[in-house]
């Protein structure tokens, strides 16, 4: 309990503050309001900043010549992309020693091929999922494995106009360290035919990038709080919002790329699904199909500040989660409403020994 005359924590407060700023846009807006003055220019803006960093970045990569043994060497520049939320990492960015190339990003119809149920329905459908999650089977990954994940992916290149064009969707595979750390290689992709490190870009002597938030192991995940409040609370504390993007909403992406990447102990499962069910805005949506085609049963937020939404998609039958997409939600210097910026969709998943191995084979 607060002591005598203490309030509520900053995040708690911070928590409850946006959740009556959610209800407060709920109401009608005044007839008589129009749009912010620079409300067009925002999208531009961000993104320019974001491709500065990117190229900044990419010079950097050149400089270090970091090209493990055995790794196959930069042979040309990575493009520009915009990265869907959770993955505009604050501490430090992330390099790829390499160009990945993506495909053809959807664009949704006008309605964005989804029916959206209410706050409710969305509670409801998560608490479900919850359920599920918690009755599950996970066998627990050892530090010295490698979590592997099999997906079609796809995201958007981006101009330096601040505009950014669809890709194509194509299946990578990716091998994720489990080693406590600190690490400097962060995972393995094979993409187009090719292998390609990825590195965090890191000052002279560091000695890499421990387990955390950014770089969830099944050991770290296994360590968080799994009551959904002190959760939550704690995804608050550790996750860092661009400038203009709602602190929730950075809360939900963070939650969204935990479940991408990882495979997690069952309570931790339970207890993130838990918590996106506290975040305020969620809602349901009753059709929605994944990058692979696949129909489920979908969760949605949408940030109004920076007019963006991530959806979440499950098997309609057994709640199994199968991907996720972000999108735009107005037009804007960025894309026409209702472009699809990034996708997954989850192939297949499983625990291995070494990089470059694949479920039920050896390394090669």
């Amino acid at each position: 309990m607060n002591a005598a005359g203490s309030g509520p924590s900053p995040i708690r407060a911070e928590r409850e503050g946006e959740a009556r700023e959610e209800l407060t846009r709920l109401l009608p807006a005044p007839p008589e309001r129009d749009v912010p003055p620079g409300r067009h220019s925002h999208h531009k803006d961000r993104l320019m900043q974001l491709i500065d960093d990117d190229q900044s970045r990419t010079s950097s990569g050149k400089a270090s010549g970091d090209t493990a043994s055995g790794d196959t060497p930069q042979t040309r520049q990575p493009r520009l992309r915009l990265p869907r939320p959770a993955l505009w990492m604050p501490a430090a960015a992330l390099a790829l020693a390499g160009a990945l190339t993506i495909g053809l990003v959807t664009t949704m119809d006008s309605g964005y091929g989804v029916e959206e149920s209410g706050g409710d329905s969305a509670v409801v459908l998560l608490d479900r999922i919850a359920e599920v999650a918690a009755k599950s089977e996970a066998t627990p990954v050892r530090d010295d494995q490698l979590v592997y994940v099999r997906s079609l992916e796809a995201g958007a290149e981006c101009q330096e106009d601040g505009s950014c064009e669809p890709e194509r969707l194509s299946e990578r595979e990716a091998w994720w360290s489990q080693e406590p750390g600190p690490v400097k290689k962060l995972a393995e992709f094979h993409e187009n035919g090719e292998y390609v490190p990825l590195r965090e870009l890191l000052p002279p002597g560091s000695p890499g990038t421990p387990a955390g938030v950014d770089r969830p192991t099944y050991q770290w995940l296994a360590s968080l709080p799994t009551d959904p409040d002190e959760l939550l609370d704690e995804l608050y504390h550790l996750t860092e919002s661009v400038k203009g993007e709602e602190k929730a909403q950075a809360v939900f992406d963070k939650i969204g790329e935990l479940l991408n990447t990882s495979v997690m102990p069952p309570r931790t499962a339970a207890a993130l699904y838990g918590a996106a069910a506290k975040i305020p805005g969620v809602e349901r949506v009753e059709d929605a199909v994944d990058p692979a085609g696949r129909h489920g049963v979908g969760i949605v937020r949408v940030d109004k500040r920076v007019s963006w939404a991530t959806e979440w998609i499950f098997d309609r039958d057994t709640l199994t989660y199968l991907g996720e997409r972000s999108y735009l939600t107005k037009d804007s210097q960025t894309g026409k409403k209702g472009t699809v910026l990034e996708e997954t969709a989850i192939l297949k998943r499983a625990i291995v020994d070494n990089y470059r191995q694949r479920p039920g084979s050896t390394p090669k």
